[in-house]
């Protein structure tokens, strides 16, 4: 069921921001950054369907929301367990990181949410955060805790993953400081994990089982979330968005009004990135879809 929601101001006035990336061949000439929607408490997790519909988390006030032109933003789900990361499956689930209730969750056209993954050995999961589905389906999610540990039953902060068929559960990474940012290749050969903690973006090398190989330095900068565009580019956000290559050359930025916490493509055509940041949802048209 979704609740329509009059109380936020929607598709304002473009807003004024520094775009470095015009002869990138990656930004549409002459696209500023739009602010869509505004007034929430603190924006995660977007994510697009294949119809166009942007879902996305309001942390602070434990609500996702479902955004589409044709009806603006409305509430699709109330007490979310303070949802933070967002991605719709191949078969149009949405799966999400709910950090308040120390799980990952599906919930599926129809509305019914289930549990896929909720602890560890028998430890609960620190709050997961985000998460990236594989080609095969199997999702890879981070597990960080930020704030109070005193409830933590897990020592440190890791990656799992969690099989396409929902049965097995591993421990893909036991040394990282705080990951966060969790985003693949379209084709599964690589996948990379946002150390926020550290400072760091690491790739790995996914096994046919999906544990992960190979570890090796991408860049020496860390990310809230992160996505990755047809080309391979990585989009990482921090005080702004900046985009790397494939081989960790920065090509560009894009400064938004707010800091922003994450980044997705969406949209009719896929060639809209959408930023949530802080109190606003943002978009910026692009030349390249993502995904």
């Amino acid at each position: 069921m979704t609740i329509r929601l009059t109380c936020l101001a929607m598709v304002l006035a473009p807003t004024i921001a520094v775009i470095q990336a015009q002869n990138s061949g990656l930004i549409a000439p002459g696209a500023k950054v739009e602010r869509v929607a505004s007034g929430f408490g603190f924006l995660e997790g977007p994510a697009a369907d294949a119809d166009g519909n942007l879902y996305f988390s309001d942390v602070t006030n434990e609500r996702i929301h479902r955004w589409s032109p044709a009806t603006g933003v409305t509430v699709f789900r109330e007490r979310s367990g303070r949802a933070n990361g967002l991605r719709v499956d191949f078969d149009g689930t949405l799966l999400v990181c709910e950090m308040g209730n120390r799980q990952v969750t599906a919930i599926d056209l129809d509305g019914r949410l289930t549990v896929l993954a909720d602890r560890y050995e028998d430890q609960r999961f620190n709050s997961p955060n985000d998460l990236w589905v594989d080609p095969k389906g199997g999702i890879y999610f981070s597990d960080p805790r930020y704030g109070a540990t005193d409830d933590q039953e897990i020592n440190g902060h890791h990656v799992y993953y969690l099989s396409a068929d929902h049965e097995t559960l591993l421990r893909v990474t036991d040394d990282l400081v705080q990951p966060n940012g969790i985003i693949g290749t379209p084709d599964g050969s690589r996948v990379y994990v946002a150390d926020h903690g550290a400072g760091r973006i690491w790739a790995y090398r996914p096994e046919a089982d999906g544990s992960l190989s190979d570890k090796r330095l991408f860049i020496s900068q860390g990310a809230d979330g992160m996505t990755m565009d047809e080309r391979g580019n990585l989009y990482l956000t921090g005080q702004d968005i900046t985009i790397f290559d494939s081989i960790g050359q920065q090509i560009g930025s894009i400064g938004v009004s707010e800091p922003p916490a994450n980044v997705a493509f969406g949209g009719p055509d896929g060639t809209t990135l959408y930023i949530t940041a802080r109190t606003s949802l943002y978009r910026v048209e692009m030349l390249v879809t993502g995904q």
